[in-house]
């Protein structure tokens, strides 16, 4: 269900209450992850869209059949961190060697008529070595110390103070990093008109916009669970923690 306090509520917390929602803010391109933290009115306003007509489609997903999507602000932090390397990294890691050969095809082979392929190839490059230096940084370090934490608060142990000093220290880099990657996807989008190929595009350069618009999507689920959702629970963890080593 919508919440009622929907038009109170910032981008990420409804997606978060809700994540149907998120394909509703996809289509309108509105950021729910990283630049998640503006109401509809701040939003709509930003982007010249007519608010109304998008609390209406946020309105219907109350209604729709499909209710399948998980609660993911229900789920423990250990199991949403694994979700998250079983769907999301496994996703990036498939996705990325198969994009980075069609851009580059479609850049080479139709770069001198549409120069901006070749902008995008090179921002999709981009995005292709920081996301896999990324997902090893959180699989590696941070992710396993969020598990630690969440064992810790289970069995009402404490934690060994790790390396980084905080898990604040790891989640700061781990959104700018987010905010980079997000960057870099919206300049791709832009540069693609909205990924929408020219009228004689050929089928590579077509499905390669799909799979660009599709990582996209992904990207934006994948950081909003992060961000708004698995990180949240780490800090409270720790600092709960924290005060009960204190005392």
């Amino acid at each position: 269900m919508i919440n009622s306090n929907i038009q109170t509520q910032t981008l990420k917390e409804i997606v978060t209450d809700n994540f149907q929602t998120a394909a509703v803010f996809e289509k309108f391109s509105l950021d729910f992850c990283c630049r998640g933290g503006k109401t509809i009115e701040q939003a709509c306003k930003e982007k010249g869209i007519d608010a109304i007509v998008l609390l209406n489609e946020l309105s219907s997903v109350a209604f729709a059949a499909n209710n399948d999507k998980p609660r993911f602000a229900e789920w423990e932090p250990d199991i949403l961190a694994a979700y998250i390397v079983e769907h999301h990294h496994a996703y990036v890691r498939k996705m990325i060697p198969i994009i980075y050969t069609h851009t580059q095809k479609v850049a080479t082979v139709h770069g001198m008529n549409y120069p901006e392929v070749i902008e995008i190839a090179r921002h999709f490059e981009t995005v292709a070595v920081e996301m896999h230096q990324h997902m090893g940084k959180e699989e590696q370090l941070l992710f396993p110390y969020i598990t630690l934490l969440h064992e810790g608060k289970k069995k009402n142990t404490g934690v060994e103070t790790p390396p980084f000093g905080t898990v604040q220290n790891p989640i700061r880099m781990m959104e700018a990093e987010h905010q980079n990657a997000g960057d870099e996807m919206y300049a791709i989008r832009a540069l693609s008109n909205g990924y929408t190929p020219p009228d004689d595009a050929c089928t590579t350069y077509r499905v390669c916009f799909q799979e660009l618009q599709d990582f996209e999507r992904d990207l934006h689920e994948h950081v909003h669970l992060e961000n708004n959702i698995l990180f949240p629970a780490a800090v409270l963890m720790e600092k709960e923690l924290s005060a009960k080593n204190r005392n």
